[in-house]
């Protein structure tokens, strides 16, 4: 029996919806999964790959209204959610996949959570909440390999990790680590795959003009703009192009973190 198809995983699956049309499922139009893809970095990498000639599969948690919206504007697209901090839901979220579009071509593990604080006023739920997208991003890439890219033999995985899992940030060890351990995560997954034409990269932005970004205090801002050679902030775009690089013409481009920083950071 398959991951997906126990009596907890059909339960998790009345959970995940998926707003695709019947009839535009098989179709040959390979499909990218953007997790995380309603708002900021997320979204511009779904309209990049959509206007390389994507189906896009727009994922998201709490979104709904954006991810929605945004699958309508990019035409031949669909929204689905799942809380990637629950396995049952992953498991959900790839059945539906199946009979949302029948395939997945590209993975782009884009969705992520923190929580603030420094290390001695941290709270272990708050840890965990942090470390949990991390175990879900690993989880829910297990799945897209084993329904859709290990079938078809081809496929491209797509880690969104952080410039602060090479340079740290105070306020953010748990968040930290997890960008970290997604690079190393992108490195070994590539290195099992050798000899196959799947492809493991991340892409790790330095500080990008995000909603999030947006909400710092002018103090805070001069001070990573001191930091950024090109003394600006990235923009989610920047961040898309590099990602739709990767989907579709890195083609010896594998195992590797590539920085998107403005020169803040070189690797």
């Amino acid at each position: 029996m398959s991951e997906g198809e126990s009596e907890v995983g059909k339960r998790g699956e009345r959970r995940a919806r998926s707003e695709a049309q019947p009839s535009e499922v098989e179709s040959g139009k390979p499909v990218a999964l953007v997790t995380g893809g309603g708002t900021g970095i997320g979204a511009a990498c779904c309209r990049a790959l959509a206007a390389e000639g994507f189906r896009v599969g727009v994922h998201y948690r709490s979104s709904e209204d954006k991810a929605r919206a945004l699958a309508d504007s990019l035409g031949d697209s669909f929204s689905i959610r799942a809380d990637l901090a629950v396995p049952e839901e992953i498991d959900a979220l790839v059945a539906e996949l199946k009979d949302a579009a029948g395939r997945v071509d590209v993975l782009v593990n884009n969705a992520g959570f923190n929580v603030n604080a420094p290390m001695l006023a941290m709270k272990l739920d708050d840890y965990d909440a942090v470390a949990g997208m991390s175990r879900g991003a690993w989880y829910l890439t297990k799945g897209i390999l084993r329904r859709f890219m290990l079938r078809r033999k081809s496929g491209r995985i797509i880690n969104i990790s952080s410039v602060v899992g090479h340079t740290g940030n105070p306020g953010q060890i748990p968040y930290t680590m997890v960008k970290a351990g997604l690079d190393a995560f992108t490195k070994s997954l590539a290195q099992e795959l050798a000899g196959r034409d799947i492809l493991v990269n991340s892409v790790a932005p330095g500080f990008i003009d995000t909603e999030m970004t947006g909400e710092l205090p002018d103090d805070v801002k001069a001070a990573i703009l001191a930091r950024i050679p090109q003394q600006r902030m990235g923009t989610p775009e920047e961040v898309a192009d590099v990602v739709a690089f990767l989907a579709t013409r890195g083609s010896y481009v594998n195992g590797c973190v590539i920085h998107v920083n403005g020169g803040m950071f070189g690797g």
